[in-house]
């Protein structure tokens, strides 16, 4: 996949940002590496296909907002080619529908332009290898949405085993679940206290549980308590 004239163990790279002076800046910033080379600059991602077609960069230096075709555009058109060249998408935006676009589109890393330029330089050369490269501050944006996902998810699946409960089970478990005795659940809801045990062994049958912090855990996964007085 080498251009013609370039040394084989040089890594090839295309730049893609609408800005001249960003251009100039990564320009200058990778020349100043012994192994890479900078083999085209484009001001658009409409640009991208053909000068890739020319040029045969190993690497794909994208930015995201651009006047005429985004670079996430441009990255999903480019990817979805037969052996592409990998994209580092680099820019100032880190909204979370950008960088998840980005990935799944085959984008091998997601870089803020506020990156140090010897790491912009290094992560180059990994995403040439094959490596995937995401800024700290975008692995944690990401890590933070996966957590928030499990967190949805689990929930479900809490409500799910607390739909076996009747109506009047469930009211036990909540009250369980705010911590809540015997003696005061049953005041709370004008039940005996015998009935609020009956309650309970029954509630911990259904869902298969051992004791009442199982209760409790599992009315604050389903996110029953918010609200609840």
């Amino acid at each position: 996949m080498s251009e013609t004239g370039r040394d084989a163990r040089e890594i090839g790279v295309m730049i893609v940002d609408d800005d001249a002076l960003v251009r100039v800046g990564l320009v200058m910033m990778l020349g100043g590496a012994p192994d890479i080379r900078v083999l085209a600059e484009a001001e658009d991602g409409g640009q991208v296909l053909d000068l890739v077609d020319e040029h045969v960069p190993d690497v794909v230096l994208m930015d995201i907002r651009m006047p005429t075709v985004d670079g996430l555009t441009a990255t999903e058109r480019l990817r979805a080619r037969p052996n592409p060249p990998q994209v580092l998408v680099l820019t100032t935006f880190d909204a979370d529908e950008h960088v998840l676009r980005a990935l799944r589109s085959g984008a091998a890393g997601f870089l803020l332009k506020d990156t140090p330029p010897a790491q912009i330089v290094e992560s180059v050369r990994q995403v040439a290898r094959g490596l995937p490269v995401l800024s700290p501050a975008v692995t944690r944006r990401l890590i933070d949405r996966v957590a928030a996902s499990d967190h949805e998810e689990r929930a479900e699946r809490a409500r799910v085993r607390l739909a076996a409960l009747n109506t009047r089970e469930l009211e036990v478990a909540v009250a369980v679940g705010q911590g809540r005795s015997n003696a005061d659940i049953a005041a709370r809801l004008y039940l005996s206290v015998p009935t609020v045990k009956t309650h309970v062994s029954s509630i911990l049958t259904k869902l298969d549980l051992n004791n009442r912090v199982q209760i409790a855990l599992l009315v604050h996964d389903a996110q029953l308590l918010d609200g609840a007085g």
